[in-house]
């Protein structure tokens, strides 16, 4: 090959690690601009010239082109984003932003979502443009500000103010998807090809107000107190669109057992947490808001609830929340996003599965609808189609799924030079 697409993934992640580029979700954080700034100086050292593009003050996003943009074929979209979901220090065995390697694996927030992609991509991209191994179709690398926040001020801001930038573009790979899990004693790499809808809910109940010494039958927290009640107890059918199915047909295939869906799910062990998510719409309430004062009564009640419907139940998602809750609680939309799944088949998709193959040959593969969301929502609005694909392959006693936004977040180093070698061999083929 006379190049060595792994030798940089360690250090590129854990330098991003290093960078805090936490993001709670307002304008309190620090911002993705010193990050940004580290990639497009990683891109221009090895001649790749890239430009920074700024929503607001600091929250920054790095676009380049690369591989041979005079070609025929379609663009390939790959992104990562930038940002991090907060650590609490005190909660970590590390902190959180050393970036520091001890028992094989590299530690600190991003080490999963995602600056372990970031590093494996750049350091693809390094050794391939030092060596002169250009990829034949055009590509666009993307690296996103925001996207833990719905990417408003990333993606979608790119999207609704750069369209042109995506001009060519009809596939993406990003996050999410590529790595292994041990089902029936066998290695199951699992690819995104669809994420749930969000439909994210302000429920308001609405009551008399009065002196908390008085009896009240009006009692707007009490009312809304039944209808979280009501969530919680109420269960969501299964209902596995065509990503899932091809799922419990590979795990009835490696297991040989069969059953409900929930049943063929459990050979998951605790990733069903994430992976049996796509089965059914969720919802799960978040935040509550009432009251200012122990003994008055308040006239009105607040939850906020994370609700992630499938695909094909935008229209009835709502509704159905209504119906749950009862004539004392409203529900209204709070933020929304699209449910997406693509056709698990192609060119890509082949590409994904002979790069595994050429690196693990004992890999099987399958689909799966994502229960959170990406930045691929954003690329849908232009008609790109996404597939999660960050390949690693992990020890099996690993939680790995926990790990996203988790305490002790990290991911093994041979896992970060696995995924190396296989993304390089992906494009050879993509």
């Amino acid at each position: 090959m006379g190049y060595s697409p792994e030798a940089e993934a360690l250090d590129i992640c854990r330098d991003l690690i290093r960078i805090d580029t936490t993001n709670f979700g307002d304008a309190s954080g620090p911002g993705e601009r010193k990050a940004a700034e580290y990639v497009a100086a990683s891109l221009a050292e090895v001649g790749i010239e890239s430009e920074i593009f700024e929503s607001e003050q600091g929250r920054a996003s790095v676009v380049a082109r690369w591989g041979h943009q005079n070609s025929a074929r379609p663009g390939l979209l790959i992104h990562g984003h930038l940002d991090v979901v907060p650590a609490n220090a005190a909660d970590w065995s590390v902190d959180p932003f050393a970036g520091e390697v001890k028992d094989g694996y590299l530690w600190g927030r991003g080490a999963v979502d995602m600056k372990d992609f970031d590093g494996m991509l750049l350091s693809v991209v390094r050794a391939r443009q030092r060596a002169g191994v250009i990829p034949e179709r055009p590509i666009l690398l993307v690296f996103t500000a925001d996207e833990e926040a719905g990417g408003r001020m990333g993606a979608h801001w790119l999207v609704e103010h750069h369209p042109d930038l995506f001009e060519g573009c009809t596939e993406a790979i990003g996050e999410v998807g590529g790595f292994s899990t041990e089902v029936g004693g066998k290695r199951l790499y699992l690819i995104e090809s669809g994420e749930k809808g969000i439909g994210w809910m302000r429920l308001t109940a609405t009551g008399t107000a009065g002196h908390g010494s008085m009896r009240n039958t009006d009692n707007a927290v009490s009312h809304l107190a039944r209808s979280l009640v009501a969530i919680a107890d109420h269960e969501w059918p299964e209902e596995p669109g065509p990503s899932m199915q091809a799922l419990l047909a590979k795990v009835t295939e490696l297991t040989g057992t069969d059953g409900s869906a929930e049943e063929i799910m459990s050979h998951f062990g605790p990733a069903i947490r994430m992976v049996g998510a796509g089965l059914r719409n969720s919802t799960n309430p978040t935040m509550l808001e009432a009251g200012y004062k122990h003994n008055v009564i308040p006239g009105q009640a607040v939850a906020y609830v994370d609700g992630r419907y499938l695909p094909g139940h935008a229209d009835t998602f709502l509704p159905a929340m209504q119906e749950i809750v009862g004539d004392h609680v409203t529900v209204e939309p709070h933020i929304t996003d699209a449910a997406l799944e693509y056709p698990f088949e192609g060119d890509l998709v082949d590409a994904m599965t002979v790069a595994l193959h050429s690196q693990d040959p004992e890999a099987h593969i399958a689909p799966f609808l994502m229960s959170g969301g990406t930045d691929a929502k954003a690329w849908h609005k232009l008609g790109i189609t996404s597939f999660g694909f960050t390949p690693l392959r992990l020890p099996a006693d690993l939680d790995f799924t926990a790990l996203f936004h988790g305490v002790d977040e990290r991911v093994p180093v041979s896992a970060l030079e696995f995924g190396s070698r296989v993304f390089d061999e992906f494009l050879n083929f993509a």
